[in-house]
């Protein structure tokens, strides 16, 4: 059905550019998980990206009149060095409209070869907007990110790769999926030539634009996307790329922010190199599908996309690292406010690892402990734990899986308010992080309301978070909330979260 495709993948021109990359055995992935773990080596790509592939087929395929008339794209990162470099090699101007959450290092990549670079909207769709109004007035050339044959083609040459270069049997190889011109290229290649071998698509749980699309048997537009993994976060999955990926992509895994950043580890463990989230996607997806079908001694290939991140994300990655792969639990415990209690509930831990001990003096009856714990990947250590401590005598709440908690608690422990009821409401924000951003925030949010706790992270990433605490009367809750909305920024409600109640909330 998609033969053309095999045509011109086999007739795509990237090798004048682009290298034919290793597949490096990950020898700790392989001995943890009883199977042959695989990975096909993308990051080690001229721009450190699979997107040079179909950039330059792309690219290479132009006319003179539409060479001379320059070219255009829009791109979080990968796909933009992919066009600069290619362009720079053809001698063709470029240009490149980016996000302005876009990666630092991205920005600069693009720059670096010559391209010129517009920086347009907070996320991949405003950006691309910007791009069509631009090709209107400039009469450029527009250099699609993965909707487009030759595109989709230049991508495909990372399977024909694959089946030259592993001959032996492969049960399954997963791919990143983002506008999918490389999950498209890799599933029509590989199921025409062996269609025993299983493409298994890997997407973030909050950009799963491929995985809703096969659910609704249609493409769908995401209301929203998370951006933790730029490199894939987009709301619709393209035309082509969907029509290949319903006949011949088996299935699509979604995976958490924290799976994510437990794969980036796993491949540094096993490369030293640090891929960027959504080059590691696929690797989270391999550990997740063997821990699901219970495979043993097959061989697994995950495709690691790409190694563009700025240096200070990396922070936020070793930080979710541990609870991503389940080495963690992060409880909040209570102990009785007498001397000796801090020393039987060690001793009640059996000599488990402590990753974090936070404390700070309440009330003369109960202290409330923010703990992390060190505890063995899989099994149920983490629930025997919370169920050895309750026998104990301890009153234990699980806080591993709350985001409230990971994200804020646990750098705020000991900030109980002081005085009788607040009126206090809690939200937690994202909003895209740029010079001047926490201003526009705080701005936007009036003077009405006082502000009566407020906690800022931002780790090099495209989004800055806030947990933020306001004074709101019952009566104007209504009114709080229909501002919030017209701020515009995303926002959660966590004033019944018990980690805010248990170690900053104030005297009911």
């Amino acid at each position: 059905m998609f033969q053309h495709y095999i045509k011109k993948i086999l007739d795509s021109k990237v090798y004048d550019i682009a290298l034919e990359t290793p597949i490096t055995n990950a020898r700790i992935l392989t001995k943890r998980f009883a199977n042959n773990v695989l990975l096909k080596r993308e990051d080690l790509q001229p721009v450190f990206s699979f997107k040079i592939r179909g950039a330059y087929n792309k690219i290479a395929q132009l006319t003179e009149e539409e060479k001379a008339r320059g070219i255009i794209c829009a791109s979080a990162g990968n796909h933009a060095q992919g066009v600069a470099l290619a362009s720079q090699k053809l001698g063709i101007k470029a240009t490149i409209v980016m996000p302005q959450t876009t990666p630092e290092i991205k920005v600069n990549s693009v720059r670096d070869r010559g391209a010129k670079v517009v920086l347009k909207g907070d996320a991949y769709d405003e950006a691309a907007a910007h791009c069509k109004e631009l090709i209107k007035s400039k009469g450029y050339v527009y250099i699609p990110p993965f909707d487009d044959e030759y595109v989709i083609a230049g991508q495909g040459t990372v399977a024909m790769e694959i089946m030259w270069q592993h001959t032996a049997p492969l049960h399954a190889v997963f791919v990143p999926v983002g506008g999918g011109g490389l999950v498209a290229g890799v599933a029509a290649y590989i199921k025409y030539l062996r269609p025993d071998i299983k493409v298994i698509g890997v997407e973030p749980e909050d950009s799963a634009c491929l995985y809703h699309a096969l659910k609704a048997g249609e493409r769908v537009v995401l209301d929203e996307v998370g951006i933790f993994a730029d490199g894939v976060a987009v709301k619709q999955i393209g035309e082509l790329p969907f029509e290949v990926a319903r006949h011949c992509v088996d299935e699509v895994i979604l995976v958490s922010t924290d799976e994510i950043c437990a794969a980036i580890k796993d491949v540094f463990d096993d490369t030293r190199s640090i891929a960027e989230p959504a080059g590691a996607l696929s690797v989270a997806g391999l550990k997740k599908y063997i821990l699901r079908e219970g495979v043993t001694d097959e061989n697994l290939m995950a495709i690691v996309s790409g190694a563009n991140m700025n240096f200070d994300r990396l922070r936020y990655i070793s930080e979710r690292t541990e609870t991503g792969e389940k080495r963690e639990a992060i409880l909040a415990v209570t102990l009785p406010e007498k001397p000796g209690s801090f020393k039987k509930f060690i001793q009640a831990l059996h000599k488990r690892n402590i990753t974090e001990f936070n404390y700070r003096y309440s009330d003369k009856n109960e202290a409330h402990i923010f703990v992390g714990v060190q505890i063995a990947v899989g099994g149920d250590e983490r629930h025997e734990l919370i169920s050895s401590l309750r026998e104990a005598g301890y009153p234990v709440v699980d806080l591993t899986e709350n985001e409230m908690a990971k994200l804020h608690i646990r750098h705020m422990v000991g900030g109980h308010a002081s005085s009788k009821p607040l009126n206090e409401k809690i939200f937690r924000f994202e909003f895209p992080e740029r010079p001047g951003s926490l201003m526009k925030f705080l701005m936007s949010l009036g003077q009405r309301w006082n502000i009566s706790m407020f906690h800022y992270r931002n780790h090099g990433a495209a989004y800055s978070r806030v947990l933020m605490g306001a004074q709101v009367d019952a009566e104007a809750e209504a009114e709080f909330l229909s501002m919030l909305d017209r701020v515009g920024f995303r926002y959660w409600e966590e004033t019944d979260n018990e980690a805010y109640k248990l170690f900053l909330g104030g005297p009911a």
